[in-house]
């Protein structure tokens, strides 16, 4: 079984917080510099980026959420609460830096 990289939010040497420098077309070999933030979805873990998509992708609706994670609503709940949380402390931290 193959693992997925998952993409480098934080500085392995100091902790910081990572941005994209360049991004390259593999088709054309077109390159694009400069300095770019990473989104605060992309900061998530990868299982809360898989919430997060699973969420959208039942329209919101915590209740299918609950019924297809097999978890009970209020957890459904707390995890999105949870997530929502990171989420505004990821932002508040991006504009005080």
């Amino acid at each position: 079984m193959t693992t997925k990289k998952r993409f480098p939010t934080i500085c392995p040497s100091c902790g910081g917080v990572l941005s994209v420098k360049s991004l390259h077309c593999a088709l054309c070999d077109t390159m694009v510099q400069g300095d770019y933030a990473i989104h605060p979805i992309l900061r998530l873990s990868a299982d809360e980026q898989q919430f997060v998509l699973s969420f959208i992708k039942c329209s919101g609706s915590l209740k299918q959420m609950a019924t297809e994670l097999g978890l009970s609503y209020p957890t459904v709940r707390n995890i999105l609460d949870d997530i929502i949380s990171k989420l505004q402390n990821l932002e508040n931290n991006e504009t005080t830096l």
